[in-house]
């Protein structure tokens, strides 16, 4: 099969062909037809995450089409079109006999554990527990989106910040994560207030419903701009984008009581930043982080997207091929433009 293959980190891959996979007894292969370009996969790129072992093929994000599953599993059978969170459960430690799949303490992840989806086919392991059939009517590019940004989202809004219809709901950077909190927020009837440095994102953040954006780039005081929309504080706050400040101004852009989702990853030198905890102290605001969402968590979406209420393929950007691929992943940083970047030529 074709795939992007990088051999050494922050060096440019390339488009190699490497033997198709076999699945393991518990797992299935799948054809893969769409798989977004995230910001994860550059971390995987240039050896951010400890798991990734050279040679390697990134991605993780990704909906298809059942090729072959492996001889125990039971659930699902060729030509079933599907798709799966990042984290890969085991189904059998304490964590994911509770229903907290996504934090199995012997998770895999696709493009990260295990090659990826920058590829013809990827693995899945334990697919009885990981797969999630797609319905007929969503596309695979929306599709591709809903492994990791969507997702990630969704759990982050829902059952995580327990957003209610009236309330205001801060999002803190207006990439993939955060333009897809603020499409669940408005479906869930919160107030929306979208924050980022790029005003096209904020202009797809106000198409998707938002009811008040702030420029981060130009406003000095970011939880500032919030607290005087919100008329005293978001009640729910999402840091989306993962660093020091959109950490600390969510945090401090809160109302008393209200809750702050920690979605976007701080990593290296920024991996424990400062908090203000004396406003989490004197405010008792709860801190949570959220981490994908388990597959059987996906009904209640789906559910929502087949009744038109979330219409991920608004999310979408550009459609690339496999060989585009290569310079969207390694030119991330300098700007991948609005909307999602989805492969959907192998």
């Amino acid at each position: 099969m074709r795939a992007v293959l990088f051999e050494q980190f922050g060096e440019t891959p390339r488009i190699a062909t490497v033997p198709d996979p076999a699945p393991p007894p518990h797992g299935a292969v799948i054809e893969v037809r769409a798989t977004g370009v995230c910001r994860s996969d550059r971390h995987a790129w240039m050896g951010h995450d400890p798991h990734v072992r050279l040679p390697h093929v990134p991605g993780h994000e990704f909906a298809g089409v059942v090729r072959e599953v492996g001889r125990d599993v039971r659930r699902f059978a060729a030509g079933e079109p599907v798709t799966a969170p990042f984290v890969s459960a085991c189904g059998a430690c304490p964590e994911c006999r509770s229903g907290s799949q996504q934090v199995c303490r012997d998770q895999t992840q696709p493009g990260f554990t295990h090659w990826g989806s920058f590829a013809r086919y990827v693995v899945i392991h334990h697919a009885d527990v990981n797969l999630v059939r797609l319905p007929a009517s969503l596309r695979f590019d929306a599709a591709a989106s809903l492994g990791c940004r969507f997702v990630t989202a969704f759990r982050a809004v829902v059952d995580q910040g327990r957003v209610r219809p009236g309330q205001w709901l801060a999002v803190h950077g207006c990439g993939g994560v955060g333009l897809s909190a603020v499409m669940i927020g408005c479906a869930a009837g919160a107030r929306v207030i979208a924050i980022d440095v790029d005003e096209r994102q904020l202009d797809l953040a106000r198409s998707l419903g938002a009811a008040v954006t702030v420029d981060a780039g130009t406003v000095g005081d970011v939880a500032g701009a919030v607290v005087e929309a919100s008329g005293g504080g978001a009640d729910v706050s999402i840091d989306a984008l993962g660093h020091p400040d959109t950490c600390a101004n969510s945090i401090t852009g809160l109302r008393r009581m209200g809750t702050h989702v920690q979605v976007g990853l701080l990593l290296g030198e920024q991996a424990r930043p400062p908090v203000p905890m004396d406003r989490v102290v004197a405010y008792e605001l709860r801190v949570l982080g959220s981490h994908g969402m388990q597959a059987h968590r996906y009904r209640p979406m789906l559910q929502l997207i087949e009744s038109g209420r979330l219409r991920p393929e608004r999310l979408l950007g550009r459609t690339i091929t496999l060989e585009q691929s290569v310079h969207a992943l390694t030119g991330m940083e300098r700007g991948p433009g609005p909307g999602v970047t989805v492969v959907t030529e192998f």
